[in-house]
């Protein structure tokens, strides 16, 4: 069988996605109603509404006599772990460009990776159409990424295509396109290796990723190593983190076409298929034949880098709202969760309602508290914090991100000096273009928390910020958080114009009149240092008596609406937010004022300010 295994990498919004659409419209596999709807790959809500790709796709078409299988990978570096696996299916990678960006933080991490496992790389620089596209330029600076990452010469090797994924054109010169992906189908075929091909050799598997399907519930994806597969054949499961041996069978099996998933009776040596009948699969485990079990080893993940605690919700307003609210709800599904996502960890804590989990990023755990609230979950988490490590002479070390600002030359000196305050370390800084600059930082993790928002205010709005784990390097000393406190609602009820009247001028309102709140509940940003009690339930108390302008319409202004990213970046380490599927709130840990106060008093006495 002649086959082809290629992923897609590149860096977020790079047009991944987009150019896997072309490549199925080019190959004839879409069904009339799928063709001209974009993004066809981001299947999941999220994806679609974020722009962003967060799982990994699976795809395949035939073009000519080669069945190509094709692997659309996430794009943000907090979803590198997807990335890693990935790339063990596949013998080769297409290393998307944008034609004016060039070489971006994420694309150093999936090259490195690609490189590391010895994968035979294509370069398409994308978007070459824009009009301030630079593809010369681009082409020079991957070259000198992969000299920088150790590339071997048959990689230094690479073709070049060029394309424009939105239109549908692709060709060896940035200036003469065609009309259709046939010049990078055609590269794919010529560059990327066909499989070791051991049909007699005894069955090996290795899952790499999974799916799910209401009928025959889970399915294990991954390549054949070796071997053939058939429907009904017995197995065995070993290797991975368990590395226990399960015996099973296949009972269903499945090769991609297109979209769907196709049933086959039979599939061979280096085929990517979908196997049915496995529901205790575990990614990284190894489908052996009975007669022959031999586990392979499994790609290591980066470890995480952020923390945050998950909880019950305990606030007044807890089960309303929520289907699964329990302690045993919400540890069924986060232990679930680290199954098939491998660069997430979970931990249990001396509190059996409280768990420790781990991620790469805040976004990377945003996504995992999104999806649970979609799913009717309800809960309260911490704030995020970064992992800490100590060295072995006992030295604490703090995880470092490369950070990477696309902005307007004349914001340069705002973003400058409030890095500086991070603690961030410039590298480099070069113009893009007549009027942008291209800034690039070696920043504390600490550092980034809660940045995103200063630099759109900065910037108002033209600031692009990207990030990617560099290092852990020694701990770069104090970094001052937030600078102001909170406003704190006062008693539980609903929320009245009046009281917001009388309360908006202390600071920024996070609720509108008529919303009901509760005791503890974080109603607005105090514009003081500190955290003010406020009665924002307060009403009018009505008499007989009329004073001159006293009965005039009540102005509020405009209040703030929080995204559960804002919220998590603005909450400090006294408060949680509570999510629930319907609401995002913000709390202070403890609800009750009196209960705070002889906390903070017990905590003053212990710890008593320096002379």
């Amino acid at each position: 069988m002649n086959i082809r295994n290629v992923a897609i990498i590149a860096h977020v919004d790079h047009g991944k996605t987009t150019l896997v659409d072309q490549l199925l419209k080019d190959a004839g596999v879409l069904r009339r109603s799928e063709v001209g709807v974009d993004r066809i790959m981001d299947s999941n809500d999220l994806e679609r509404e974020r722009g962003i790709t967060i799982l990994s796709k699976n795809t395949a078409v035939q073009y000519g006599d080669t069945r190509i299988n094709i692997v659309d990978t996430p794009g943000h570096a907090d979803f590198g772990g997807e990335v890693e696996r990935i790339l063990q299916m596949v013998d080769g990678v297409l290393l998307l460009i944008d034609a004016f960006e060039g070489c971006m933080p994420q694309t150093r991490f999936v090259l490195r990776k690609a490189l590391e496992l010895n994968k035979i790389p294509i370069v398409v620089v994308n978007k070459v159409d824009r009009p301030d596209a630079r593809p010369d330029e681009v082409v020079d600076e991957a070259l000198e990424l992969f000299i920088e990452l150790g590339a071997s010469a048959d990689q230094l090797d690479f073709p070049i295509v060029y394309a424009s994924a939105r239109d549908g054109r692709s060709g060896f010169s940035p200036d003469k396109l065609e009309n259709s992906m046939k010049p990078l189908f055609d590269t794919i075929v010529k560059t990327i290796p066909q499989p070791a091909s051991d049909y007699d050799a005894p069955l090996q598997i290795l899952f790499s990723t999974f799916d799910y399907d209401e009928y025959v519930g889970k399915l294990g994806i991954g390549r054949i190593e070796r071997g053939t597969a058939s429907k009904g054949q017995p197995i065995v499961l070993c290797g991975g983190t368990n590395n226990k041996l399960r015996n099973t069978k296949i009972t269903r099996l499945y090769n991609f076409e297109g979209l769907q998933r196709q049933e086959v009776e039979m599939a061979y040596a280096g085929d990517i298929v979908c196997v049915a009948g496995v529901d205790e699969l575990n990614v990284g485990d190894t489908a052996c034949d009975p007669l022959c079990v031999e586990p392979m080893p499994f790609v290591s993940i980066d470890e995480p880098t952020v923390s945050m605690l998950f909880m019950v919700n305990d606030s007044p307003f807890a089960g309303q709202e929520g289907k699964y609210v329990t302690s045993r709800n919400l540890r069924d599904r986060l232990f679930k969760e680290v199954q098939t996502n491998v660069s997430m960890r979970i931990e249990e804590t001396g509190a059996t309602d409280t768990f420790r989990v781990s991620g790469r990023g805040e976004l990377h755990l945003s996504i995992l508290i999104e999806t649970m609230r979609r799913e009717g979950f309800e809960f309260a988490v911490s704030r995020p914090k970064v992992i800490m490590k100590k060295n072995a002479e006992g030295q604490l070390l703090e995880p470092v991100e490369e950070l990477t600002i696309d902005v307007p030359s004349e914001y340069t000196g705002a973003i400058m000096e409030k890095l500086g305050r991070r603690k961030a370390e410039m590298t480099d800084m070069t113009p893009q273009g007549e009027s942008s600059m291209r800034l690039k930082f070696l920043i504390p993790a600490r550092g980034l928390m809660g940045y995103r928002s200063e630099l759109m205010t900065d910037t108002r709005g033209n600031g692009v910020m990207n990030h990617i784990f560099d290092s852990y390097q020694p701990y770069k000393g104090f970094i001052s958080e937030r600078k102001t406190g909170s406003l704190v609602a006062h008693e539980t009820g609903d929320t009245s114009s009046y009281g917001l009247f009388n309360t908006q001028d202390r600071g920024r309102m996070f609720v509108g009149p008529g919303i009901p709140v509760y005791e503890g509940e974080i109603v607005g940003e105090c514009s003081r240092a500190e955290d003010i009690v406020v009665n924002v339930c307060k009403k009018k108390h009505i008499t007989n008596m009329r004073a001159s302008g006293s009965d005039e319409a009540l102005r509020l202004t405009p209040y703030t609406t929080f995204t559960l990213e804002q919220c998590l970046e603005f909450i400090a380490d006294d408060e949680l937010v509570e999510v629930t599927p319907k609401s995002i709130r913000m709390r202070k840990r403890i609800l009750h004022k009196e209960q705070r106060m002889k906390l903070a008093a017990k905590v003053n006495i212990e710890q008593p300010d320096s002379l």
